[in-house]
C-alpha cells in the first residue's frame, strides 16, 4: 500500500494510507523509530463518524480488495506546500471530509484541521471519532501507558522518552468524550469498539499495548459545515510534548498551518527561479518531488529510500534506511539547484558513519547505526571481503565534489579534505584487483550480484577524477596525480575487460576467484550502459555506448512503441507476469530519458516522463516499480530515488533547451 500523502520536518514524520489514516508516525527521526509500524491492522489510526444511529470508519473493508466502498476519496498537494489534502465522501452518510494534513515545521506536532460538511437537507448532530493506536518504538513489550490529562484537555501516550499528546477542539471547545484502553492482546481490539454507539466509557488510564480515541461532537445546519483541529504532540519528554500541546492551544492550529505554509514557500525559492522552464503538465509534479525528497531527509543528513512501511505486510524489513548510493542521487538535483543545507548535512551524516578503512557500509539507521543487511563477508570462490557496495562510497565522493564545483566552499573542503574526501579515494584507489586493473568486486547495486560491475566501475573511475580535482584545490598535488593515474588506468581496464563484442553490449560485470578463473556474467543490466554513459567511463558517442543503447532498444521493446525499461533480463523481483522480462522501473526509464535529451530527442524524454505522471499517485508519488500490463505502480511509495531521477531528468530537459 503506497502512501498518498507524507508529511515531514526533518524530525517527525507521518505517513498517511489509501484510507487517510496515519500509518507511519516516524519520531524522532525521519525513517526509524515508527510508533505505529506493523503488519497487523490494528497499528494505523482510525477516523470514524456517527451520525443518524450509525457509524463508518473511513478503513473498514466492505469488499475483496480491502476497501470501503462507501467513502471515496481524493488525496492533493495542493499548497505549493508540503499540506496534504483529503477529501473523504460518504454519500450514504450524507458526510463530506475534508483534511489539510500537515507536520509544523518548527514545532514537533502533527496536525488534521478536518471540514466536516453536512450533505443532506436537514440540520444534523455529528460526532467525530479520532483513534491513536501506538506502539511505542515498535516495541513489542506491552510496556505503553496511556492517560486522559484533565487539566490539559488531552490524551497522553508514553514509554521511556517517547511522548504524544492527542488534542484538538471544534473552534470553541475540546473534544467532549474520550477512552483509552488495550488493543491487540487480551482479546482486546482497540477503543475504537467503543464508539459503534456513539458514546466512549471515558476509562480515564491503561498500561500495556493501548491504544485511545476522542470524540468531537458538531450540530451543523444543512448544507452547511463546521471545522475541528486535531493534533498530536511529540516530545523526548511529557513535559516537553505537554510544553508543544499548550503552545498550540494557546497560538491556535491556524496559526500553525499559515506558518508552514510560509516554511515551505520560503523552502522552494530556488524553484521559483526555473519553474517557467520546466514543460508543460510537469510543473507541479516537479515542485511536488522536490518536496517529498526533503519530506525523506532526517535532521541528521540521513536520506531515507522510502518511509512506507507497507512491505511490513509480507517481507522482514522496509526502505526506511539511508543507503549512501540512494542519498547521492536525491542530493545531486538539489545541489544543481543550489540547495545548502541538506546536501551539506548529507555529507555529515556521511562522514559520522565512515568505516576507518574509508568506505560505507550497505546502510544506515537515521540515527547512524548500522542497518540490516542480507550481504556476506564470504563470497564466490572463498573470497572473504567487506559486504559492501562500492558505488556507496564512490556516489557521495562524487557528490561532494560536485558541492564543491557549484558553491566554492574552500571551508566545507578544509573540514572535509582529511576527515572524509581523502579516506574514501584512498579507499577506492587502493581496492583494486591487480590482474585486471579494475575495482575489487563488491555487491552491486541492485544488491544481488558480488561482481566487478560496469555501473560500480564507472561511479569509481568518476570518483577518483572527481577526487583528483578536489585534491588540486587542496594543493595535495601528489595525490591529485596519483587518484587521476588511477582513474585513467581503470578507464582503459574497462575498455579491455567490460563490452561483450558477441552481444554488443556491455557485461554487467565479472569476477576473477583468482588463478585466472575470470568468470564473465553477459546478462543484459541497463545499469551497466547508463552507468558507463552517465559517469564517463565511456565517451558518449563511443561504439560502445552505441551498440549497447541499439542492444537494450531492441531487447526490451522500445523500438517496437514500448515505455520505459526493467532493471535486466528476467528480472523476478515483484515480478507479476512470468511473460514479461520485468517490471518498469522509474529510475531506469529516467536514465533512458536522459540519454534522450543528450541524443536531442526531447519528445521521447518527454514521452518517459508523461508516462511517470500517469502511472503515479494523484499526489505526484512516484514508487520503485510500475506493472508494464496495468501501469499500476508496485512496491513502497513513495521512492525517493525515483523522484530525484525525475527532477534530474527534467533539470537535464532545461540545461539542454537553454543550450
Amino acid at each position: 500500500m503506497a502512501r498518498p500523502i507524507v508529511l515531514s520536518n526533518g524530525q517527525l514524520h507521518v505517513g498517511i494510507n489509501r484510507f487517510g489514516n496515519v500509518h507511519d508516525f516516524y519520531y524522532p527521526y525521519v525513517g526509524f523509530e515508527n510508533h505505529s509500524a506493523g503488519s497487523t491492522g490494528a497499528l494505523r489510526h482510525r477516523i470514524g463518524v456517527w451520525v443518524d444511529g450509525q457509524i463508518s470508519w473511513t478503513d473498514n473493508p466492505d469488499n475483496s480488495e480491502g476497501v470501503n466502498t462507501d467513502w471515496v476519496y481524493d488525496f492533493k498537494y495542493p499548497h505549493s506546500a508540503l499540506i496534504g489534502h483529503i477529501k473523504a465522501r460518504n454519500d450514504k452518510l450524507g458526510v463530506l471530509l475534508e483534511f489539510d494534513d500537515f507536520v509544523d515545521a518548527e514545532v514537533n506536532a502533527f496536525f488534521r484541521n478536518i471540514h466536516i460538511v453536512n450533505l443532506r437537507d436537514a440540520s444534523r448532530e455529528i460526532r467525530l471519532f479520532m483513534h491513536q493506536a501506538f506502539i511505542i518504538g515498535d516495541s513489542r513489550s506491552n510496556t505503553d501507558t496511556a492517560q486522559y490529562i484533565p487539566d490539559s484537555k488531552a490524551i497522553l501516550h508514553y514509554r521511556g522518552r517517547r511522548a504524544f499528546v492527542v488534542s484538538g477542539n471544534n473552534g470553541e471547545t475540546s473534544f467532549d468524550d474520550y477512552s483509552v484502553g488495550l488493543f491487540g492482546i487480551e482479546g482486546k481490539e482497540g477503543t475504537y469498539m467503543d464508539a459503534e454507539d456513539g458514546e466512549l466509557d471515558r476509562n480515564n488510564v491503561e498500561h500495556g499495548r493501548v491504544d485511545s480515541t476522542i470524540r468531537f461532537t458538531v450540530n451543523i445546519d444543512a448544507h452547511s459545515s463546521k471545522r475541528v483541529h486535531y493534533w498530536i504532540a511529540a516530545g523526548n519528554s511529557i513535559h516537553s510534548a505537554l510544553g508543544v500541546h499548550r503552545k498550540i492551544q494557546k497560538d491556535h492550529a491556524l496559526t500553525n498551518l499559515k506558518r508552514t505554509a510560509d516554511w515551505w514557500n520560503n523552502w522552494l525559492k530556488p524553484l521559483y527561479d526555473i519553474i517557467d522552464k520546466v514543460p508543460d503538465g510537469h510543473r507541479e509534479s516537479f515542485l511536488k518531488s522536490v518536496m517529498i525528497i526533503k519530506s525523506q531527509i532526517d535532521k541528521s543528513g540521513a536520506v531515507i529510500a522510502s518511509t512506507d512501511t507497507s512491505m511490513l505486510n509480507y517481507s522482514r524489513d522496509a526502505y526506511a534506511y539511508c543507503w549512501p548510493r540512494d542519498g547521492a542521487f536525491a542530493i545531486w538535483p538539489l545541489i544543481r539547484m543550489g540547495y545548502k543545507d541538506e546536501p551539506v548535512n548529507f555529507f555529515r551524516f556521511v562522514r559520522s558513519v565512515l568505516h576507518p578503512n574509508g568506505y560505507m557500509m550497505h546502510k544506515y539507521r537515521a540515527d547512524g547505526a548500522l542497518g540490516s543487511s542480507w550481504h556476506s563477508y564470504v563470497h564466490e570462490g572463498g573470497i572473504i571481503a567487506p559486504p559492501i557496495q562500492e558505488d556507496e562510497t564512490a556516489l557521495p565522493l562524487l557528490m561532494f565534489a560536485e558541492y564543491f564545483k557549484k558553491h566554492n566552499d574552500r571551508a566545507l573542503l578544509d573540514d572535509y579534505y582529511e576527515t572524509m574526501v581523502k579516506p574514501m579515494a584512498e579507499f577506492l584507489a587502493n581496492y583494486i584487483d591487480e590482474e585486471t586493473g579494475l575495482p575489487k568486486p563488491s555487491y552491486d547495486l541492485w544488491e544481488q550480484f558480488f561482481l566487478t560491475t560496469t555501473f560500480t566501475t564507472a561511479t569509481v573511475y568518476a570518483a577518483l577524477v572527481a577526487a583528483s580535482e578536489l585534491a588540486t584545490a587542496y594543493n595535495d598535488q601528489d595525490n591529485a596525480i596519483k587518484w587521476q593515474l588511477v582513474a585513467d588506468d581503470i578507464q582503459a581496464a574497462a575498455h579491455k575487460w567490460l563490452y561483450n563484442q558477441d552481444k554488443k553490449m556491455f557485461y554487467r560485470g565479472l569476477l576473477n576467484s583468482g588463478e585466472r578463473n575470470i568468470r564473465k556474467d553477459d546478462s543484459i543490466d541497463n545499469s551497466s550502459v547508463f552507468g558507463a554513459y552517465v559517469f564517463g567511463l565511456f565517451k558518449p558517442d563511443s561504439s560502445e555506448i552505441k551498440s549497447s543503447i541499439a542492444t537494450i532498444m531492441q531487447l526490451f521493446g522500445i523500438n517496437d512503441g514500448k515505455v520505459g525499461l526493467p532493471r535486466y533480463e528476467n528480472d523476478d523481483y515483484r515480478r507479476t507476469d512470468k511473460s514479461i522480462t520485468g517490471n518498469i522501473w522509474f529510475i531506469v526509464s529516467f536514465w533512458l530519458a536522459q540519454y534522450y535529451i543528450d541524443e536531442g530527442n526531447n519528445d521521447k524524454a518527454l514521452e518517459i516522463l508523461n508516462n511517470s505522471i500517469e502511472c503515479s499517485l494523484s499526489t505526484g508519488m512516484m514508487g520503485e516499480q510500475m506493472d508494464p500490463v496495468s501501469h499500476k505502480m508496485i512496491s513502497p511509495s513513495p521512492l525517493t530515488w525515483s523522484h530525484a531521477e525525475y527532477i534530474t531528468t527534467i533539470l537535464n530537459l532545461i540545461s539542454k533547451t537553454k543550450n
